[in-house]
């Protein structure tokens, strides 16, 4: 299927997707006008889907026998004693049921993800400092490399069978899976394209996510991820032990940050093809694989809430400052996973993105900072603002925990010297950070690798010399020194 590319860069230059409203001259739509898809609104709704009416039973979900002899599978994602406020489950009416299989296959090489986070693992890597990468290259034309194949792991903590951690990839493929469909039952994926758009095929229908958008792929799902493009790269985060739900309010109240409704999942949508399919598996990091002799997509009609969803970033609702103070980056949370702590989350999703800064006498740009995140930014278009001196779409830059980041001398220098006016930033940028509250571990894939770039501190912070020094003598007639007094050493 091709794609408009002209409406993709529309979007890299729009302030917020209300800006197609056009004041209410053109019909309202949820979608991108290149999205050829249709879709359900609502974040965590029971949902239910029939590509043929009158294929989806009602009053019970495991008839005797189902319209057209369909068979029943029940996927369910959570414990079956959950709260039913967090209980996850789908049921599925299909050609033929997920077991219809010829057994173990021969497994998929993929030698760059990693799953076992710990410091016994000679894999990976502690970085007691700033690090960032370059934007990662695609494969080499003359190899063809699809969505899984292309999967890097590039830091983690913690490890699936543990029950609680995460892992950041990144996907650098240029080829569609062809006749494969991915299963990850370690946990949760949240994809972010950074570049190229991406035609997924699920189970429960049809998913067209471009740059600028979002899409999770719930554990225990199937998922095949096409590219009309040619070319696809972008960011990956993955939780195990838990799952994305939107974050609490507070007193910001009912309507801010990301609104349920603009969470867009699919409608049914069967494929019946009776040729060879090979359905790779990932557990505990470890690749497996079986073949049918069907597609995996051969599902008529279904109901539930545990369904993949994506979304758009620019219908999210930025807060900032009205009156004084840089507000802390929690609201720029779009998605949260919470951990076993109940108030400190595994990992956060924010959006970073166009703006509008209005503040008085306060410092504008975030200040200085050390906190017990670890935070892996990514860029998916524009011109960073931020400390790294090279940091580009498609790149990365890390930081764990407590490590001391900030702004660069010549930001830093114009937001204080400079009137505050009211202004829009970011305005054609769009970046994203996975901030958790775990210490993450570098791969060698990501540490070896020849686009990792450490920081120039002394070009990069260098310039921010000691102001306070030249002060010296007014304080001294404020605060007559003591002899052996230190403060002017």
């Amino acid at each position: 299927m091709a794609v408009d590319n002209s409406v993709a860069e529309k979007y890299k230059k729009i302030f917020h997707f209300s800006d197609n409203l056009r004041d209410g001259k053109v019909p309202t739509s949820a979608l991108r006008e290149n999205d050829p898809y249709q879709y359900q609104s609502g974040l965590g709704n029971h949902f239910e889907s029939e590509a043929i009416p009158g294929t989806l039973p009602y009053g019970q979900n495991n008839p005797r026998v189902s319209r057209f002899e369909l068979y029943t599978e029940q996927v369910t994602g959570s414990a079956f004693v959950t709260p039913r406020d967090k209980n996850k489950h789908s049921w599925l009416y299909r050609a033929q049921p997920s077991v219809a299989n010829f057994g173990t296959g021969p497994p998929p090489d993929i030698p760059d993800v990693e799953a076992n986070f710990s410091l016994g693992n000679p894999h990976v890597q502690i970085a007691p400092t700033q690090i960032g990468w370059l934007p990662f290259d695609m494969p080499q034309t003359n190899e063809k490399v699809d969505f899984v194949q292309g999967l890097k792991a590039v830091a983690g903590s913690g490890d699936p069978y543990v029950g609680e951690g995460v892992a950041m990839h990144m996907y650098l493929a240029n080829a569609s899976m062809e006749k494969r469909a991915m299963v990850n039952c370690d946990g949760e994926l949240l994809i972010v394209p950074q570049k190229g758009t991406l035609d997924i095929q699920t189970e429960y229908g049809n998913l067209w996510v471009q740059p600028g958008e979002i899409v999770v792929i719930q554990r225990g799902q199937r998922f095949t991820v096409k590219l009309p493009d040619g070319q696809s790269r972008g960011y990956v985060q993955e939780v195990w032990g838990s799952y994305f739900e939107l974050p609490n309010l507070g007193p910001l109240g009912s309507n801010s940050l990301a609104s349920p409704r603009d969470f867009l999942s699919p409608i049914a949508a069967y494929d019946i093809d009776k040729s060879e399919w090979q359905i790779v598996y990932k557990q505990g990091g470890k690749f497996s694989a079986c073949i049918q002799d069907h597609s995996p997509y051969d599902v008529v009609a279904w109901s539930g809430n545990y369904v993949p969803y994506k979304y758009d970033l620019t219908k999210f609702i930025y807060v900032g400052s009205i009156s004084v103070d840089h507000i802390d980056p929690s609201i720029f949370c779009c998605l949260t996973a919470k951990s076993k702590d109940p108030i400190t989350p595994l990992v956060d999703f924010l959006v970073v993105g166009p703006r509008f800064d209005v503040s008085v006498h306060t410092y504008r740009p975030p200040y200085y900072h050390r906190n017990c995140a670890s935070e892996l930014m990514g860029f998916i278009h524009g011109e960073w603002m931020g400390p790294a001196e090279e940091f580009y779409p498609g790149g990365l830059h890390f930081e764990t925990g407590f490590v001391p980041h900030g702004l660069e001398p010549k930001v830093y220098n114009k937001a204080t010297s400079l009137e505050p006016p009211v202004m829009k930033i970011m305005e054609h940028d769009l970046g994203f950070m996975f901030e958790s509250s775990r210490p993450l571990l570098i791969t060698n894939w990501a540490w070896n690798h020849p686009r990792k770039h450490d920081h120039d501190h002394s070009n990069v912070w260098g310039g921010l010399d000691n102001k306070f020094i030249k002060y010296q003598q007014q304080i001294s007639a404020v605060i007559p020194m003591e002899s052996g007094d230190k403060r002017t050493h």
